[in-house]
């Protein structure tokens, strides 16, 4: 019994970190769904992003779409702070959150203009902006592409 007590003290105190906690500075673009802000990785919640090494085809012309996922939110982001409300924390340390650059939703954005898709899996927030982006071909639905869950699992 005094083991079950001492397990429960150290499961309150090690993870009694505020998830809705916000944090604020100049992050470093990491790809087009994590983003670093200080010491801490931050996986933009709800959205999965192609991998840097992937590869998407449009108007038959390979290309990187990873790679162009993360130089258009580093576009969009520039010299600005980031805001970000952080809501849980995963297996690899990174902090799951929504980021903002002054008052534009960043997960939001990178969906609805095609850059990223809806990561159904986790959340359905940002499936009427991936429609959106479908619906008028934009970025990724421009083209051709894997879905980015499934080309990690075959690369």
């Amino acid at each position: 019994m005094k083991l079950i007590i001492i397990l429960l003290l150290n499961f309150f105190i090690f993870n009694s970190f505020s998830y809705s906690k916000d944090i604020t500075g100049f992050p470093t673009v990491l790809d087009a769904d994590t983003i670093r802000i200080g010491k801490l990785r931050i996986r933009l919640e709800g959205i999965d992003a192609p991998e840097l090494k992937q590869v998407c085809v449009k108007n038959n012309q390979r290309y990187f779409c990873g790679k162009l996922s993360k130089v258009k939110l580093q576009e969009k982001i520039g010299k600005k702070k980031v805001s970000c409300i952080l809501t849980s924390k995963d297996k690899y340390s990174r902090y799951f959150g929504v980021c903002y650059v002054e008052k534009i939703n960043l997960n939001k954005w990178l969906v609805r203009y095609g850059h990223a898709v809806a990561y159904r899996r986790y959340s359905k927030a940002y499936v009427k902006d991936e429609k959106f982006a479908k619906d008028n071909s934009l970025g990724l639905w421009s083209g051709s592409f894997i879905q980015p869950e499934k080309w990690r699992k075959k690369n």
